[in-house]
């Protein structure tokens, strides 16, 4: 006696209408796998040997081993006359279509395919629910709806498209006021940050009031929160003609900034605090205020700690700051700045490299004795003539050369060439 399973039939059925489906050329096996591969673990037998991809034509040598069909033809086109897994010679080079492993293959993508879309079918629902409830309710049952909604568009990028579909951009956003509480905020921005928000959105959100929430925030959340916020203002400063950046270059944002840049226990933290520090930065009006509040000093500390991607952020903030009086001086004061810098020449990239010799140019105006006899003492020229030997771009070849004879100019030759360091050959 047969036991009834609950859904058993249905399943079949879908199955059955999807094969056909694949039958009529509405739908291939490529596709399919396509479709599914990526979020879940295939079956071993199920993968080619040469490819290590899902098979879509299974077929059988003499061996015994099974191969996609387009790659073991591929692998005869190249003159072998073997196995490619146990290096057999073969005595019959002929390929028979494995149609029981085709089948398995071809059932098993189907029941995952159609398992992944009712789930994907049921996560919009649940969002578009999510959405309708939004509009109802307030105080924690509000927060409790964000929180569940952020979750789903963490996770799947089908309830990103349906929130951004169904009015959730403008409705999410209007969360956001003086008076929104920061635990419903830190959700809503949380939101926010993975949709695609359009320009009329970005200038609503760049309203004094949302964007006083927004540092408020960014200064008392969670790390993760801290992040949600500082990509949120780049987002909404890269749409911006300029103005946009004064306006959310308070000092509590900056000092914000800092702290996310600081936190070396969360590195994505500290690259998202130093490119939104990079874009403000680029606005002159605002240099002298990030100056104030300790950033060079603070940047000079955390450049040894640095990986290179945030190192070339670091330089270059430095290196804007550098433009304005109160830069140069934060930075000749710095212990140490001069070899700190030299050392990183011709270390991590040419960027790298021209925006450290920037720096040293910026100080070297403020004390020029004092700078080269310090450079020098740290290695500079040899660095340099390093430079002008490579291949780096013929500008920063020629500001290395003009360096270099300014540090030269208080050194009779023997002694600058054995400052150098180089080999008898060089010298």
């Amino acid at each position: 006696m047969s036991v009834y399973e609950p859904g058993k039939e249905r399943r079949e059925t879908d199955v059955a209408n999807l094969e056909s489906a694949m039958e009529s050329g509405v739908l291939d096996l490529k596709t399919l796998i396509e479709e599914v591969e990526s979020s879940i673990d295939v079956p071993s037998v199920f993968i080619c040997p040469i490819s290590l991809e899902p098979m879509l034509d299974p077929v059988t040598l003499c061996t015994g081993q099974t191969y996609d069909r387009s790659n073991i033809l591929k692998w005869f086109s190249l003159g072998h006359n073997t196995c490619p897994t146990s290096m057999q010679e073969l005595w019959d080079d002929s390929v028979t279509p494995n149609k029981t492993l085709n089948h398995f293959i071809l059932t098993w993508f189907s029941q995952k395919y159609l398992a992944m879309k009712k789930k994907l079918e049921n996560v919009q629902g649940t969002a578009l629910k999510l959405l309708d409830t939004l509009k109802k309710v307030k105080g924690q049952v509000r927060v409790r709806a964000l929180k569940e909604l952020r979750q789903l568009v963490d996770s799947h990028v089908v309830t990103r498209k349906t929130v951004e579909e169904n009015g959730g951009l403008a409705l999410v956003s209007s969360l956001l006021g003086p008076f929104t509480s920061h635990a419903l905020g830190s959700e809503a921005i949380g939101i926010l940050v993975n949709l695609d928000l359009s320009s009329e959105l970005k200038r609503n959100l760049m309203q004094p009031a949302k964007v006083s929430l927004l540092v408020d925030i960014m200064n008392e959340g969670t790390i993760h929160t801290k992040m949600n916020c500082a990509k949120l203002i780049k987002i909404l400063l890269m749409e911006g003609n300029g103005s946009e950046t004064e306006a959310v270059s308070s000092l509590s944002l900056l000092v914000g900034l800092l702290r996310l840049v600081r936190d070396k226990k969360h590195p994505t933290g500290v690259l998202n605090g130093l490119i939104l520090l990079k874009i403000i930065c680029s606005r002159e009006s605002v240099r002298s205020s990030v100056v104030s509040i300790g950033a060079v000093p603070q940047l000079i500390k955390l450049l040894p700690t640095l990986n290179n991607e945030c190192l070339e952020i670091a330089l270059h903030i430095l290196e804007v700051l550098s433009t304005v009086p109160e830069g140069r001086v934060a930075l000749k004061e710095c212990p140490n700045i001069i070899p700190n810098v030299v050392r990183l020449l011709m270390r991590v990239s040419e960027t790298c490299t021209q925006f450290a010799l920037s720096i040293l140019w910026a100080i070297y105006k403020l004390a020029p004795e004092e700078c080269a006899s310090k450079a020098v003492e740290a290695g500079l020229a040899a660095k340099l003539l390093l430079v002008i030997q490579s291949g780096c771009n013929p500008g920063l070849k020629q500001m290395s050369a003009e360096f270099l004879k300014i540090c030269s100019l208080d050194y009779s030759a023997s002694i600058f060439i054995s400052k150098c360091m180089l080999t008898a050959t060089i010298q």
